[in-house]
């Protein structure tokens, strides 16, 4: 089967602006950020790349976000925050490059982005995938997710895996692009009948009105959006089957295939916030806990 469907990455948050003023001021923010700072060249002419160096020599690092709560966007202060930005934060000023400064797009045109040298990394909290892997080279994960559903107080229908869906016949929604599409799809549900809603907010809702039985998502959002829910719940998290065995998936920062280097600075201090335990510290007002914390590694999502 192909890879997992990628989310537009991944997810509205539980509170503040909506996805379309999100955008907006983002759209608006990398239009005076790209007018105020040259651009920095991305060639690389040495083996592993030299990118580090010229960032460096810089002071900034140009990070391509998706403007998805809590991965990476712009608050309503008009301030770089999520996941992604603020570990970029500290790992870059490790590096030697002082500033991050956001480069706002779509998701699906992060990958592209990336290679045209529109931003340095792609810090977008993004899925590493066989076929990603082979349009650039990602940082070891820096959280692992699993999936959830929002159910109606009780879970009447005890929805806890795909399978549960399609065995019970359960009307079922999920998010534009999500990887749940698949995951459903793969346990036998049938496309056709997938609800498609635009975010966990929407989802939460289908279920309130009782438009739908269940909604998957990860189980970082479907928990944070039901704290206020008096008639929705989420279930415990679950490892969704991919190809027949239980896949848990893994969001990594991205860089262009030449930049080893970079890449593996990257990672060695990772690692080093990892064994600290500083990384949970960092990525925990985000929603992330002990559960999120992974020792995944890139070749073992890529596939290799």
């Amino acid at each position: 089967m192909a890879p997992p469907l990628q989310p537009l990455r991944r997810i509205q948050g539980t509170s503040g602006p909506s996805r379309r003023s999100l955008l907006a001021g983002v759209a608006a923010l990398g239009a005076l950020g790209a007018a105020g700072c040259s651009r920095v060249p991305t060639a690389s002419t040495t083996d592993g790349g030299d990118l580090l160096d010229r960032l460096r020599a810089a002071g900034v690092v140009r990070l391509g976000i998706a403007g998805e709560i809590p991965f990476g966007y712009i608050d309503t202060d008009g301030e770089l925050t999520g996941e992604a930005p603020e570990l970029a934060k500290v790992i870059f000023k490790r590096l030697g490059v002082e500033r991050v400064q956001p480069v706002p797009t779509e998701f699906g045109s992060l990958i592209p982005g990336l290679n045209s040298q529109q931003f340095d990394v792609v810090a977008a909290g993004m899925y590493v995938n066989p076929e990603r892997c082979e349009q650039v080279i990602f940082s070891d994960p820096d959280y692992q997710m699993l999936d959830s559903f929002i159910v109606r107080k009780g879970n009447p229908l005890g929805l806890r895996t795909y399978q549960d869906v399609v065995e019970k016949k359960a009307k079922f929604a999920t998010g534009t692009g999500y990887a749940e599409i698949a995951y459903a799809v793969e346990a036998g549900y049938k496309e056709s009948d997938i609800l498609i809603v635009p975010d966990q907010v929407a989802g939460l809702n289908a279920v309130e009105a009782g438009r739908v039985d269940v909604f998957a998502g990860t189980a970082l959002t479907t928990r944070e959006v039901v704290k206020k829910s008096s008639k929705a719940e989420v279930t415990e998290a679950f490892k969704p089957i991919v190809d027949g065995e239980p896949h848990v998936d893994g969001g990594a920062f991205a860089f262009r295939p030449t930049e080893t280097k970079l890449r593996d600075a990257f990672n060695a201090e990772l690692a080093k916030l990892k064994e600290s335990g500083e990384l949970l510290r960092i990525l925990r007002p985000f929603g992330f806990t002990e559960d999120e914390m992974t020792d995944l590694t890139a070749k073992e999502l890529c596939g290799g």
